[in-house]
């Protein structure tokens, strides 16, 4: 069987943002023994172009990928990032949350998470809380590149064993003609152009399949 996609959502901002992507993306693919593969947004957009084609084309990933996993990072959620991670939840696509944030924000109980009570709580969800500031003094005091290589390797492996722990959970729907009209609405509501790709009649079939073929959807 092929490897599954990771849709790969975060801040793309700045260099720092960028590149702590790019590494953690690889080393998850190299971890994973690429089983994961993820997919960067930065990796398809340039910051000149900032258009409604950007949107539908990051969209079209979500729609297309087998898990999603969602950098919830900031002491404010990076508005771009929640819109993505709805709509994987309206697709009931599972997805992981990883926050590496030191910072409490958020307006939920003491117990609950560090962002906004409305982006907490949903099915097929599981969220993945690690101090980032206790993780770089794991590293080390060595050489730059092996505390990169140290914090990646650990970061890594709690994302592999988050996403293959919440590829086990059921999907809600139990009907493939749901399944299928959910994807078919979701490109319709999201307007934009995003609903021509319902013309090409064999793009769904193959998402859909692909998905099925790796248990995600029944």
């Amino acid at each position: 069987m092929d490897n599954l996609n990771i849709y790969f959502a975060g801040d793309l901002f700045d260099h720092k943002q960028l590149i702590g992507n790019a590494l953690l993306a690889d080393y998850i693919e190299r971890v994973s023994s690429n089983a994961y593969q993820c997919l960067l947004p930065q990796d398809q957009e340039h910051g000149s172009d900032r258009r409604v084609s950007i949107r539908n084309q990051d969209l079209k990933l979500v729609m297309e990928s087998d898990v999603g996993l969602f950098n919830f990072d900031g002491a404010d959620l990076d508005s771009g990032t929640v819109v993505e991670f709805m709509v994987a939840k309206q697709l009931d696509i599972p997805v992981v949350i990883l926050r590496t944030d030191i910072r409490f924000a958020g307006d939920q109980a003491e117990e609950g998470d560090n962002w906004n009570l409305m982006c907490s709580n949903y099915p097929r969800t599981v969220v993945l809380n690690i101090n980032g500031m206790d993780l770089y003094h794991q590293s080390g005091k060595g050489d730059i590149h092996q505390r990169i290589d140290s914090m990646y390797q650990s970061l890594s492996l709690s994302v592999i064993e988050a996403l293959d722990k919440v590829r086990q959970e059921p999907p809600i729907s139990d009907s493939v003609e749901l399944t299928k009209n959910l994807y078919s609405w979701c490109a319709q509501y999201c307007g934009g152009g995003m609903e021509e790709l319902l013309e090409d009649k064999l793009w769904l079939e193959r998402v859909l399949d692909r998905k099925r073929n790796h248990g995600l959807i029944k």
